[in-house]
């Protein structure tokens, strides 16, 4: 059982793991064990989540959701399988309680009279350091 929250926990049987042999530094043990550990969880067909969390879930544009609404996370931090597999199982925790988070509305807001009056006296300040820089082709 992944406990996201005191509400959110999802049972063994939703999570698919899968292992495979990891690329990176290791010498011949990582041509013979598999320690990379990919998690999926099917995020579109989960009872576990809340209809809000899974809209938000699905709603972002992140590229380890699949078309089908399955989240895919691979996990080969480490060199062991087993912390892999928990290091997964963190990374799927976080991004669900991410979702239960609601985000604050923006609130759309105007330039103050003297934020307008610095930007403009450094656009005028900037323009004018350049002008000197310039050399004056008309007198010679």
């Amino acid at each position: 059982m992944l406990i996201v929250s005191p509400t959110i926990s999802i049972p063994e049987g939703e999570l698919i793991e899968r292992f495979t042999r990891a690329d990176g530094p290791g010498g011949q043990h990582v041509n013979r064990t598999e320690s990379a550990v990919e998690l999926r969880f099917d995020v579109a067909n989960s009872p576990s989540l809340p209809d809000e969390v899974r809209e938000r879930l699905l709603a972002r544009r992140d590229r380890r959701m699949t078309d089908a609404g399955t989240l895919v996370i691979q996990a080969r931090r480490f060199r062991d399988q087993a912390r892999n597999r928990d290091d997964a199982r963190e990374r799927l925790a976080e991004i669900i309680h991410a979702a239960t988070l609601v985000a604050k509305k923006r609130v759309a807001t105007k330039p103050t009279r003297a934020s307008k009056e610095r930007r403009l006296a450094g656009k005028a300040q900037r323009g004018q350091t350049k002008r000197t820089r310039s050399r004056d082709w008309s007198r010679e």
